[in-house]
């Protein structure tokens, strides 16, 4: 039975495929958001869902935005028909847990290679279904070369996103800024192992926005009218469609 990701990841291939009823569907705009750990990215996400979706019904347009960040893994193994058992081998990281390496050695689950190109595959794959916000995993990277995807990172100061991080998963300062170190070194070392890139590279995003200045509302709010003029300007450069 699907889990509460799969099915609101149903829902959203629905929207979809309902808005591509038309003789010709323009392709649509997708995001990915690069972030420091505890800078806010998974609440700026949501925040720019509702705006994005507000925006769409006022323009008609009935196909809704969904964040892909924590449920990008299960819908990585469905996408692939693999057990659901393995999400804790699908990591932002490139260093794995002894048990993972043993299991991977023994023939017990795909390679963490392998497993990276399935993600690459299904990053792809939601990223030109379009209305998509895709949330680390190397996703700047990974569509870097698809001109209707616009690309942020998310930065703030180390106190900001201590204290962010101590409220949001409900740490100690002293843990959330373990945590905010280790998360960061893995997403670090995921980005350049995989793909050879270095996350703090400004050249591979459209936009750099320092959340402890902005704040998170006013973040989303940059966030969405850049997109969307990314994507006008990306439809006024494009070939006329004359099939």
């Amino acid at each position: 039975m699907r889990g509460a990701p799969l099915q609101a990841f149903s829902s959203y291939l629905s929207s979809q495929a309902a808005a591509q009823e038309k003789a010709y569907q323009t392709q649509q705009p997708s995001i990915t958001i690069s972030r420091e750990t505890g800078s806010g990215a998974v609440t700026i996400a949501q925040m720019l869902v509702e705006q994005l979706n507000a925006a769409s019904k006022s323009s008609g347009n009935p196909a809704g935005w969904m964040v892909f960040d924590r449920n990008l893994a299960k819908q990585v193994l469905s996408d692939h028909e693999l057990p659901q058992n393995l999400e804790r081998f699908v990591v932002e990281d490139a260093r794995l847990p002894v048990e993972a390496i043993v299991e991977e050695l023994l023939g017990l689950h795909p390679t963490q290679w392998t497993l990276v190109q399935h993600t690459t595959k299904t990053i792809l794959r939601l990223a030109s279904l379009g209305r998509a916000i895709l949330v680390g995993r190397g996703a700047e990277a990974i569509t870097s070369r698809l001109p209707f995807v616009f690309h942020v990172r998310l930065v703030a100061p180390l106190e900001n996103r201590i204290q962010h991080a101590s409220r949001y998963y409900n740490l100690t300062e002293e843990n959330a800024a373990k945590m905010i170190k280790e998360a960061d070194h893995a997403r670090r070392r995921y980005l350049r192992r995989y793909f050879d890139a270095d996350v703090d590279d400004p050249l591979l995003y459209d936009v750099v926005l320092n959340t402890g200045r902005l704040g998170f509302v006013r973040t989303a709010e940059l966030i969405a009218q850049a997109a969307m003029r990314h994507y006008a300007e990306f439809l006024e450069t494009r070939p006329s469609y004359t099939g």
